[in-house]
């Protein structure tokens, strides 16, 4: 653990994101097992992990950081949970680029939030980034809607859950600045496991795809948020909004290279959009930052 503190912050947000951005590529391999079997085994995979985090940093006071977690980090837990359900399900119905340009309005609904909820200013900037980044969400949705299924349309707007779930993380993160929030994952972990244990008719699934199951859950989220939220203690939360930009560009590129899965031009421009008004977002306000 010492090792990985000594990491740059922002190279260790980068490799999480990084690690993030192969999560459509792994959902998308599974050969036949179903929507609610790659959730039950991915979050168990991912619950695995966090507990050995947290087993290896708290050691003999691992309950106790549970403890001092609290009802923030009960709530938080189960929010995420909801995210982590909701990402599963829009990789499976609608394509990577959808749902991966979808996940980054994490940082326009966060900016909404901390107005509501932390009574946290709107500066002009913030604002016309808001507007550019709906405006690129409303061009992915309208393809959807001309393009695509109804199956892939449910998707993309389940997918908003992701991004809302985080974004309400986030703010209780805020709220709690000195609890640390990595046994919120743990439970976040439990929570989507049980819930997809009580609607997946069998667990049992092939070798190939619990292979591909573990590598979600260990490496795609387990190192992936694990990395993110060591990296973040020490980097400015405008330069992690960038760096976090990194799942939305590769994952697409990933399903491109591997499974030959090529958005529709109005899907990609859309998502430019999207991370145009982020890096806008973005740039001033680490310009105000320093």
């Amino acid at each position: 653990m010492k090792l990985i503190k000594i990491i740059p912050g922002p190279l260790l947000v980068f490799l999480g994101a990084f690690c993030l951005s192969f999560g459509g590529l792994i959902v998308k391999s599974f050969e036949s097992a179903n929507l609610w079997q790659i959730l039950f085994w991915r979050q168990t995979f991912f619950a695995i992990i966090v507990a050995l985090y947290l087993l290896l940093s708290y050691k003999k006071n691992i309950f106790k950081s549970f403890y001092n977690s609290g009802l923030s980090g009960f709530i938080g837990g189960f929010i995420l949970s909801i995210g982590f359900s909701a990402y599963i399900f829009s990789m499976y119905n609608t394509t990577v680029a959808n749902a991966n340009f979808i996940i980054t309005t994490e940082t326009i609904f966060l900016a909404v939030f901390g107005y509501f909820f932390l009574k946290e200013k709107i500066n002009l900037i913030t604002f016309i980034s808001i507007i550019i980044g709906m405006s690129g969400v409303l061009l992915i949705l309208g393809s959807s809607l001309s393009i695509q299924s109804n199956e892939q349309f449910i998707g993309n707007i389940v997918a908003f859950l992701a991004p809302i779930s985080l974004a309400i993380f986030v703010i209780i993160i805020r709220k709690s600045p000195n609890v640390d929030m990595v046994p919120a994952q743990f439970i976040a972990g439990v929570f989507s496991a049980i819930f997809a244990y009580f609607i997946a008719s069998n667990l049992s699934i092939s070798p190939h795809d619990l292979f591909l199951a573990s590598l979600s859950g260990f490496f795609q989220i387990g190192f992936g948020f694990i990395l993110i939220t060591i990296g973040s203690q020490t980097t400015p939360s405008a330069v992690v909004g960038v760096l976090m930009l990194t799942e939305a560009v590769f994952g697409p590129l990933w399903a491109w290279l591997f499974i030959n899965e090529t958005p529709p031009t109005s899907v990609l421009i859309g998502g430019g959009i999207i991370i145009f008004s982020i890096l806008l977002q973005s740039f001033y306000s680490t310009k105000n930052h320093f």
